[in-house]
């Protein structure tokens, strides 16, 4: 449901973060670094424009051609949150080492 430019750029920035996690020599400015671009991505995420089709009354097509609300899309957003998460919880981690 997001344009395919910053879908990308977010699946980058998700990516260059589970490196640095996995990483146990990351720096607390690799880590920190790593959740503000995922975070930045994350916020510019650009919903993409949706063609809609206006529905008869009495259709009964199949769910499979139902108009699409997004709700699928959350689901990125909700995981990428998670993650962010235990970025954080790894910083505070490393400070309190």
């Amino acid at each position: 449901s997001y344009s395919e430019a910053s879908w990308l750029n977010m699946e980058n920035a998700l990516e260059v973060a589970n490196i640095v996690l996995n990483n146990p020599e990351a720096s607390e400015e690799q880590v920190k670094a790593a959740v503000e671009g995922l975070q930045a991505s994350i916020e510019k995420l650009e919903v993409k424009a949706v063609e809609s089709t206006p529905v008869k009354p009495g259709d009964t097509t199949t769910k499979g051609n139902a108009i699409k609300t997004g709700d699928e899309s959350l689901i990125g957003v909700f995981a990428g949150l998670g993650f962010l998460s235990i970025l954080g919880i790894k910083v505070y981690r490393k400070k309190q080492s």
